[in-house]
């Protein structure tokens, strides 16, 4: 079906006029998605995204711009914002895109915010979602090791650093998505940022975010071609 409705657009295309067959093209052409890179949080894996990524393909999102990366949590969150800028690199090249969205979960926001405010990944990058980030540091991080739990701490270094100054720099669009009983991101206002667009959900547990269908909606809303 799909195939058919590719083959009628271009006939039309056909018939018009060189005049209007190039701001057709050009419209086309703009409302195509930016490529979405999702970013997992702690313990985790690019599966988490399965549900999600689904419903962008279903709501018009091509399968080859709905990337899942995956990367070990275990890591700075510094290390793993180079790995990011290297997957976006990727999938810009792969793609053709000028820009990406990225949908981070959890401590997914910490590296990719890294990337942005450090790596000048703010001119690759259109649109910034946070599910349930620790953006400013979660009391959960005290139950767990490694670099990446002790960067997710309140009052680390690694937080005061990125929160210093401007927390949404450059021109990228930010959106965080909060919840009054997360039980893993505590308090619920840790995840708000200063010039971002934020939102409290209906009471979601942590590892529902990716999953849940509204928040699913507000989130292609953002990141939907022309938004913002």
């Amino acid at each position: 079906m799909r195939h058919t409705y590719r083959a009628i657009a271009l006939a039309s295309l056909a018939l018009l006029p060189p005049a209007a067959a190039a701001p057709a093209l050009a419209a086309r052409a703009a409302s195509t998605p930016d490529p979405i890179v999702f970013v997992h949080g702690w313990n985790s894996d690019g599966s988490t995204w399965n549900t999600m990524a689904e419903r962008f393909r279903a709501d018009g999102w091509p399968a080859g711009r709905l990337h899942r990366w995956s990367y070990p949590t275990s890591q700075s969150n510094a290390t793993t914002a180079i790995q990011l800028a290297q997957e976006i690199d990727h999938v810009l090249a792969a793609t053709g895109a000028s820009k990406v969205d990225l949908v981070t979960h959890s401590m997914g926001g910490l590296s990719s915010r890294y990337y942005l405010k450090n790596m000048a990944g703010d001119a690759k990058v259109d649109a910034w979602v946070s599910l349930a980030g620790p953006n400013h540091g979660t009391g959960a991080a005290y139950l767990c090791g490694g670099a990446s739990c002790t960067e997710m701490r309140p009052g680390s270094a690694f937080l005061d650093a990125l929160n210093a100054g401007d927390e949404t720099p450059g021109t990228t669009r930010y959106a965080t998505w909060r919840s009054p009983c997360d039980g893993i991101v505590t308090p619920a206002d840790t995840v708000a940022l200063a010039g971002a667009l934020n939102t409290e959900t209906a009471c979601l547990q942590h590892t529902a975010f990716p999953a849940d269908a509204a928040v699913y909606r507000e989130v292609r809303d953002h990141v939907a071609p022309g938004a913002g």
